[in-house]
């Protein structure tokens, strides 16, 4: 299923693609056993029948959507990073990328909801 995430981020703006591939690596280290699927029309990793993290890319920013927990739990910190949230996403632009780390706290808090 990888070759789906590939085509996904090779459709993108040009100008985001780096940006997802840079999430795609984080979230394939974090969550090493789940399957790369496309659902709700974007790039997703499953765990059993879950969709743990997906992600998607819009005309000018990217999001990194989540178990609604884990952006609750980590609200603080994506705050703290400068970033926006929703109930189940946060939204980034390749200047002002999600952190490394925060990316692995929201990708393990989700799984575990």
């Amino acid at each position: 299923m990888s070759a789906d995430h590939d085509a996904y981020i090779a459709a993108a703006p040009e100008h985001l693609r780096p940006a997802l591939s840079e999430l795609r690596s984080q979230l394939r280290r974090v969550l090493p056993d789940a399957e790369e699927v496309i659902a709700y029309k974007m790039p997703g990793f499953r765990i059993g029948q879950s969709i743990v993290a997906g992600y998607a890319a819009f005309s000018k920013q990217c999001g990194l959507y989540l178990a609604p927990s884990a952006i609750i739990a980590h609200g603080a910190d994506i705050a703290a990073a400068g970033l926006k949230s929703t109930k189940t996403g946060v939204t980034f632009s390749p200047d002002r990328p999600i952190p490394a780390g925060l990316v692995e706290k929201l990708a393990r808090a989700s799984r575990q909801a």
